[in-house]
C-alpha cells in the first residue's frame, strides 16, 4: 500500500500537467455524470458481498454457489440497463447541461463512451472480486492491485511523450487496464474457487433477497453518489471546470491515502458477516470497536502530517495548483477520519440484512448534502462551504448509523463511545496542537520533517496509553520482546 500511495500521487501529478487544468476538469467531472449510474454497482456489490460471507460463515458450500450464479445473472442484466439509461438521459445532460468548452465537447463525448464501458466491467467483475474477499485471499488482492496501479502508471508516463490527443488516449487506455483486471479476477476465481464457476439457474426466493436487499442498498447508494458526484456538477455550474480540477486533485490525494484504510476494512469485512451468521455477537462487537479505531488511526497518522504541510507537499507534487485544492484536501481528509470511524458499523448493520428503513434515514441525510450545497452557492459563498456541509453531514451520518447499531443490537452504545469515541477525540486533542503551533513557524522542507517527527513522536505514545486496551498493550509489548529476541538470536 505504500508503494500504491506513492504512485498514486506521482501519477496524479503527471496527469494534471500532461493533461492541463481544463482537461483535467473535463476528466474529472465527465467521469462523474458516469458515476452517477454507478450507484448501482455499490449497491449489488454490498449484496454480492454480504450474502456470500454470510453462506460461508454458515458453511453452506451449495449456497454459496447459487449465490455466486444468481449475482452475475442480475449484474450482466443491469450492465445492459445502465447502458440503456446513459446512453439516453446521460448523453443527453453531458450535451445539453454540462459546462464544457465547445472545441472539447468531441474529446468529452469519447471519454464519457470509454467511462460507460468501464463501469460495465466493472459491473460483471463484483461477483469475483466479492469471491476473492470472501474467502480473504488478500495475497492475490494485493498482487492485482500492485499491478494495477504500475500499469496506470506506464499510461500517465506514455502520455509525457505522445503527440495525440492526451484526454482520449489517456480514457482509452484507463478502459483497457479495468478489462485486463477483471480478466486476472475471472481466470483466478475460475482456478481456485470452486464457488465461482457460473452456471445459470433461476431461484425465485434466493433471486427475492438479493433484489430487497440490492434495493434498498440501491436507494442509500444513490443518496450518496448525488451527495458526492451531485455537489461536483454543481461546482462545475457555478464556479466551472476549473475548480473541478480542485476537487479532482483533492478526491486523488484522498483516494491516495484512504487506499491503506479501505484495504485494512477489506481485510475485516467478512469477519462481520461471518460473525453475526453464526451469532456470536461478543466477539462481533470487539471487533467492530476494534476495526473503528484502528481505521481512524490508520488514516490520521497518514493525513494529519499531510494536512500540517498541504501547501508545501501541493507546491512539491503539482507544477500547478488548482485553486482551493489546499482547502479541499484538508475537509475532504477530515470527512474521510468521520468516515473511517464510521464505516464499520454501517458494515455490521448490513450484516444483519435490515437495512429497509436504515437506508431510508440514511439517504436522507446525504441529500441534505446537495441540498444545502445549492443553497449556499446560489447565496454566493466560496466552492468551500460545499466540503464544510460534507464533514457536518458526515457527522451526522455517524450518529445514525450508532443509533441504528445499537437497535439492531450489534453494539452496546455507550461501549462504543467510551471505547472508540472518547480515545479517537483524546488522541487528537492532544497530538495536533504542538506541531500545528511549529507549522506556523516552519516551512518547506524544514517544515514537513519537523512538524511530521514531532507529530508521530506524539502520535505513538499518546496511541499507547489511550488509543491502545490493556490486552492490545500487552499484545504489543509481547510482539516487541519476540522480535528482541529474534533479532538477538
Amino acid at each position: 500500500m505504500l508503494l500504491i500511495m506513492g504512485v498514486t500521487l506521482y501519477t496524479s501529478r503527471i496527469v494534471l500537467n500532461a493533461l492541463g487544468v481544463e482537461d483535467f476538469g473535463i476528466y474529472n467531472i465527465v467521469g462523474g455524470v458516469v458515476i452517477l449510474f454507478s450507484f448501482i454497482n455499490n449497491a449489488l456489490s454490498s449484496a454480492t458481498q454480504r450474502f456470500l460471507n454470510f453462506e460461508i460463515g454458515r458453511g453452506d458450500v451449495l449456497g454459496t454457489k447459487r449465490v455466486f450464479s444468481m449475482s452475475l445473472t442480475i449484474h450482466l442484466f443491469v450492465a445492459l440497463f445502465v447502458v440503456l439509461l446513459a446512453e439516453t438521459v446521460g448523453l443527453w445532460f453531458l450535451n445539453t447541461q454540462m459546462n464544457i468548452p465547445t472545441e472539447r465537447m468531441a474529446a468529452a463525448n469519447l471519454v464519457y463512451q470509454f467511462s460507460i464501458l468501464t463501469v460495465c466491467i466493472s459491473f460483471v467483475q463484483i461477483p469475483y472480486y466479492a469471491s476473492v474477499v470472501a474467502y480473504e485471499k488478500m495475497s492475490f488482492f494485493a498482487y492485482i492491485a500492485i499491478i494495477e496501479v504500475i500499469l496506470k502508471l506506464l499510461i500517465v508516463v506514455l502520455l509525457i511523450y505522445v503527440g495525440f490527443d492526451k484526454l482520449r488516449l489517456y480514457s482509452i487506455l484507463t478502459f483497457l487496464v479495468a478489462v485486463l483486471v477483471f480478466a486476472c479476477y475471472k481466470y483466478y476465481c475460475n482456478t481456485r474457487l470452486d464457488i465461482s464457476r457460473y452456471k445459470y439457474f433461476w431461484d425465485k426466493i434466493l433471486f427475492s433477497k438479493l433484489l430487497n436487499f440490492s434495493g434498498w442498498m440501491l436507494f442509500g447508494a444513490a443518496a450518496g453518489v448525488s451527495a458526492t458526484q451531485g455537489v461536483n456538477i454543481l461546482l462545475n455550474i457555478f464556479y466551472g471546470v476549473t475548480v473541478n480540477a480542485a476537487m479532482g486533485i483533492s478526491t486523488q490525494v484522498n483516494s491516495a491515502v484512504n487506499k491503506f484504510v479501505s484495504n485494512f476494512q477489506t481485510a475485516f469485512m467478512p469477519q462481520i458477516t461471518k460473525l453475526y451468521a453464526i451469532g456470536d455477537f461478543e466477539h462481533l462487537r470487539k471487533l467492530i470497536g476494534q476495526s473503528s479505531r484502528f481505521s481512524f488511526l490508520l488514516l490520521f497518522a497518514l493525513a494529519c502530517p499531510l494536512m500540517l504541510n498541504i501547501d508545501f507537499v501541493l507546491k512539491l507534487w503539482l507544477k500547478t495548483v488548482p485553486e482551493y485544492s489546499s482547502v479541499f484536501c484538508i475537509l475532504i481528509l477530515i470527512y474521510s477520519l468521520v468516515e473511517a470511524a464510521s464505516k464499520p458499523v454501517g458494515l455490521a448493520i448490513h450484516a444483519t440484512g435490515k437495512v429497509k428503513f436504515y437506508n431510508i434515514v440514511m439517504s436522507i441525510a446525504l441529500l441534505m448534502n446537495i441540498i444545502f450545497s445549492f443553497i449556499f452557492l446560489r447565496l454566493g459563498f466560496s466552492p468551500n462551504v460545499v466540503l464544510v456541509i460534507n464533514v457536518c453531514v458526515g457527522i451526522l451520518c455517524f450518529a445514525i448509523r450508532l443509533l441504528f447499531a445499537g437497535y439492531y443490537k450489534v453494539l452496546k452504545i455507550a461501549e462504543f463511545i467510551r471505547s472508540v469515541i472518547f480515545r479517537i477525540v483524546c488522541i487528537s486533542v492532544f497530538v495536533v496542537p504542538v506541531p500545528l503551533y511549529i507549522s506556523r513557524y516552519y516551512n518547506q522542507w524544514i517544515g514537513f520533517f519537523v512538524t511530521s517527527s514531532i507529530f508521530l513522536c506524539l502520535f505513538t505514545v499518546v496511541v499507547y496509553f489511550i488509543g491502545l486496551t490493556r490486552s492490545e498493550k500487552e499484545g504489543v509489548l509481547k510482539a516487541i520482546k519476540a522480535k528482541i529476541f529474534i533479532l538477538k538470536g
